[in-house]
């Protein structure tokens, strides 16, 4: 694959403050890069570094001759006016260009003699060709297409753009993105903003992109269905791994055991030596005792692998209550000022532990449900009966109830009265620690203020909870927190979430909102998208076709395709046979270890590090061939 961008040694300080050092990254055409790490690491500074929005404080970045960059940023500052559909025309200046000379010349057309007409036509004719070629006649198409699916309807093509939202913006602003069609495009947090149906077409155009892509998202589902290459940026350093993020997991953890295996048995033997050092420094063994002080002093030596703090806490629950914990009856939901519900509903029943997801397009009434099974507002039309001993609590997504003046600390002592000792030691599992307990909520990021508002769902001891988007603003190691804890949860749950990774670990029913009514669906998200996609299959019957003897080109593709294939099987066998190797490695150390055998330890870590990357060229060559026989 051709590089089309490298990076070399490239270090970023703000004050003095050092968010990465010594960075060195290719990017090739091809590649979909996930780039990872938690809150604060510096991935949307790497990404406007290499957008060259940002220049390094050291290192250096080399693009390919004419490469063309789309860079999709989380603050979009877009300037708007006139309709949405001809500000996303914006994106084929070159075809508007080709557009506005055909108009005029069709205009110096209608008004020439007879006898200038044959010039005139044969060069309009070759204007015509070049606009057709560079798919003048398609790209309004693609426009519609790129809309829809990101979730603007064909009604909304003619509503003035200055009117859009932020979250309508940074759709806008990703759809000019995607239809400038460039060689590298960088998207950091493209989901946002959308829904389900949004990102799972966002994914299908990605999977398709031939350029090179680096995107930074807190979606698991989503980076696994797009990445096939992971950067990790972590403690300031960034290590690349083959695979997408689920594959990263198991990597990484691979990579970290053995360092920490590394680590231990270094000073394991270090401790040994220093002891020996000590007791014969001035003995009879003093010459054998410098010299291994000496041999110490030169030895280099291994860092304590680096690992971060994690969100730690439980959701308890008051009185168990009744087996029965929610119904409703004839239930329309929506706003009593309006002429028409959101959308109506079967009668539901939810039982004790279910865990429900409710999913829907933007603006379809999901939050409004929550509020109406809240009491907050009245039912539609139809009844909401909560059974007995049920005690609910709310996450609102979008924490109105903050005071921007109120600190941290009364925040959750607001919540449930307690002395500030305690209400530490409970932020604390939050991973605020020290003075960051006296920030202001106003002065927070989006993830602190997620985990202010978790902190204080905490307190409420309810046995429903009843979730809207609990995990906007986390980064992944959060949400992954999260989701642990809500599966030990012993209470009912209703969430409502574009985070399918979270649905999918959690779920037991996915209620669907489409079409003005609400449809329940046994099972995960998973076991939905397979119910659906069931319905839609038309019943096919396949017909025998005779059998047909295949042209010249027909042949020669399918010899390719034989052979591709054959490679598919060869790489397979060396990759199954090459991790049977590091396994049997990952023995051998762990005896070295234990056995204290600190030389042996170490030649087995080096063919241990060869070993791996060597799977990830494997890896590597073998996603792309396997993309190609597909």
């Amino acid at each position: 694959m051709t590089t089309i961008l490298s990076a070399r040694n490239l270090s970023k300080r703000y004050g003095a403050v050092e968010v990465f050092h010594g960075l060195t990254v290719h990017i090739r055409a091809g590649q979909r890069i996930a780039l990872v790490g938690v809150n604060g690491a510096g991935k949307s500074t790497l990404l406007r570094i290499l957008a060259g929005l940002e220049e390094p404080d050291e290192g250096q970045i080399v693009r390919a001759r004419g490469l063309r960059t789309a860079y999709l940023t989380q603050e979009v500052d877009l300037q708007l006016r006139g309709p949405l559909f001809e500000q996303a025309r914006r994106a084929f200046p070159h075809l508007q260009a080709l557009e506005q000379q055909l108009r005029a010349m069709e205009a110096a057309m209608a008004s020439q003699e007879d006898k200038e007409w044959p010039a005139l036509v044969e060069r309009y004719a070759a204007l015509q060709a070049r606009f057709e070629t560079a798919g003048g006649y398609d790209y309004e198409r693609k426009i519609a297409e790129t809309l829809q699916g990101l979730g603007f309807s064909p009604e909304q093509f003619g509503r003035p753009a200055e009117t859009l939202s932020g979250g309508e913006r940074t759709r806008l602003a990703l759809a000019l993105a995607l239809l400038q069609d460039p060689d590298l495009l960088l998207l950091d947090e493209p989901t946002n903003h959308l829904d389900i149906q949004a990102i799972e077409w966002l994914e299908g155009h990605l999977q398709r992109f031939p350029g090179g892509l680096v995107v930074i998202s807190h979606d698991r589902r989503f980076l696994d269905q797009i990445a096939t290459h992971t950067w990790d940026l972590d403690f300031g350093s960034l290590e690349e791994y083959p695979g997408n993020y689920s594959r990263f997991l198991v990597l990484k953890e691979e990579r970290l055991a053995r360092r920490r295996l590394e680590y231990e048995a270094q000073q394991e033997f270090i401790a040994r030596e220093e002891a020996f050092i000590r007791r014969y420094g001035a003995g009879q063994r003093a010459r054998e005792a410098r010299g291994r002080e000496k041999k110490l002093a030169r030895l280099e030596r291994l860092e304590r692998p680096q690992e971060h703090r994690q969100l730690r806490f439980t959701f308890t629950t008051s009185a168990r209550g009744g087996e029965k914990v929610l119904t409703t009856e004839g239930l329309a939901v929506g706003l009593p000022d309006r002429p028409h519900p959101l959308f109506t509903c079967p009668d539901l029943e939810v039982r004790r532990q279910e865990r429900i997801a409710l999913v829907g397009p933007n603006g379809c009434g999901k939050t409004t449900f929550l509020r109406t099974l809240l009491g907050e507002i009245p039912p539609y039309a139809g009844r909401v009966l909560l059974g007995q001993g049920v005690v609910l609590a709310y996450y609102a997504q979008t924490h109105t109830w903050m005071d921007p003046e109120q600190t941290v600390l009364q925040a959750v002592q607001e919540a449930c009265p307690m002395g500030e000792g305690r209400a530490r030691h409970l932020l604390g599992r939050f991973l605020f620690s020290g003075d960051e307990v006296y920030k202001r909520l106003g002065e927070l990021s989006g993830g602190e203020r997620s985990r202010v508002a978790l902190a204080r769902l905490t307190l409420t001891a309810a046995n429903f909870l009843l979730l809207d988007e609990p995990t906007n603003h986390l980064d992944i190691p959060a949400r992954e927190a999260l989701e642990r804890v809500l599966a030990d949860y012993p209470g009912t749950i209703l969430l409502v979430s574009h985070d399918r990774a979270l649905i999918d670990a959690l779920a037991t029913q996915v209620w669907v909102v489409a079409d003005g009514r609400l449809t329940p669906y046994p099972g995960n998200y998973s076991d939905y998208l397979a119910a659906r996609e069931a319905a839609a299959r038309p019943a096919q019957v396949e017909k025998a076709r005779p059998a047909r003897r295949e042209r010249p080109a027909e042949e020669a593709r399918a010899r390719e395709r034989r052979a591709q294939e054959a490679r598919l099987r060869a790489l397979e066998g060396e990759i199954e046979a090459l991790e049977e190797r590091t396994r049997a490695l990952e023995l051998e150390m762990e005896r070295a270890s234990e056995a204290r055998q600190v030389g042996r330890l170490m030649e087995l870590a080096h063919e241990y590090e060869a070993a791996r990357q060597r799977l990830g060229s494997l890896y590597a060559e073998w996603e792309e061939l396997a993309a190609q026989v597909e």
